[in-house]
């Protein structure tokens, strides 16, 4: 089963500060719900793991991500990525093509189209539940993407908090997909009734 989704947001910040963030993948992963790095394989390939959480179940996938063009001058990106169920029982594919546009000297516009694959138990949902779930995700992101470029610590702070986090007891950061699945019901009904005609 395949979904497609196509996004634009603006960042009040600089397109070179935006793109730097954006086309680090160690950077970046820290936005992205339930997603974190394992190994760096080389300067394009990566391997990491997605957590979700389907009520009181656990499930985390094993992945990959190839950076398979990065144009620094036109601020062009395209990131491939697969992943397997730890558990075998089903598997994700993803391919997104970016880009940022300039506004102005502290405006910058992300545009991004995203095509997902998936089968195993996650395809019982749907394209449509799927989509609904990833652009949840991706408002999750952008909200986290927003905040840590308007709070981005200097060199010797950055350091310091890294050290201090791996210091610091393992988070539980997986996305619990039930409560995303529950947001998006509702937010489907309160669109059908506010757009119900009004009776005289």
């Amino acid at each position: 089963m395949k979904a497609n989704i196509e996004k634009t947001f603006e960042v009040n910040q600089p397109i070179e500060k935006v793109w730097e963030f954006l086309s680090n993948p160690e950077k970046v992963v820290t936005c992205v719900p339930g997603a974190k790095l394992t190994e760096k394989v080389d300067d394009t390939h990566y391997k990491g793991t997605v957590s979700l959480k389907f009520g009181p179940v656990a499930a985390s996938y094993n992945g990959q991500i190839s950076i398979d063009e990065l144009d620094d001058e036109q601020h062009i990106m395209k990131i491939s990525g697969k992943g397997m169920d730890t558990k075998g029982k089903g598997s994700a594919g993803m391919v997104m093509d970016g880009q940022l546009t300039a506004k102005g000297p502290d405006l910058t516009e992300v545009g991004y189209k995203m095509e997902i694959s998936v089968s195993g138990k996650l395809a019982q949902f749907g394209s449509r539940l799927i989509v609904d779930v990833s652009n949840q995700l991706a408002d999750q992101f952008v909200s986290s993407f927003k905040a840590a470029l308007e709070t981005a610590p200097a060199p010797a702070a950055e350091a310091a908090a890294v050290r201090e986090e791996a210091a610091a007891e393992p988070k539980d950061n997986a996305v619990n997909v039930f409560a995303l699945i529950i947001g998006v019901i509702k937010a489907f009904f309160g669109r059908l009734f506010s757009s119900k005609p009004k009776q005289s």
